[in-house]
């Protein structure tokens, strides 16, 4: 590795220390349907955000609380508090689509129709609302 590479990336491993989430790759929905729920939970209370997640209809919402409770638990790891002490918050939170896999339907007349099953990786941030002024 070269010398600007290295600096860079000990820069970003740097950032990365003070920052608390938990990531959910390839994960077989849609991310138009993950996003309403991200949407849903985003700038939330933890403790409020679980219980939207829990009993919420939605077939990805099951996912999204065990990533938020992951979440929960690598700011406890670092931090070495209890959440229940402090007032966490869910800073952040987005949806981008990862790999699609490319089937065919036969159709009519020898024709076939594209079928195109999505999947999605989700980033969701936790942190304290003191940490969030202070940074700005």
């Amino acid at each position: 590795m070269g010398a600007r590479k290295k600096i860079s990336a000990d820069k970003r491993k740097e950032a990365q220390k003070s920052q608390y989430y938990a990531k959910l790759n390839d994960e077989p929905s849609s991310p138009r349907k993950m996003r309403l729920l991200a949407d849903l939970i985003r700038g939330m209370e933890v403790n409020h955000a679980l219980g939207v997640l829990k009993f919420s209809t939605k077939h990805a919402s099951s996912k999204l609380e065990k990533l938020l409770k992951s979440a929960i638990s690598n700011w406890e790891q670092k931090t070495q508090q209890k959440a229940d002490s402090a007032e966490l918050y869910v800073t952040n939170i987005y949806v981008d689509s990862a790999t699609m896999l490319k089937r065919l339907r036969t159709a009519p007349q020898g024709r076939g129709y594209r079928i195109r099953k999505r999947s999605n990786h989700v980033t969701l941030f936790v942190d304290t609302k003191t940490n969030n002024e202070t940074e700005k």
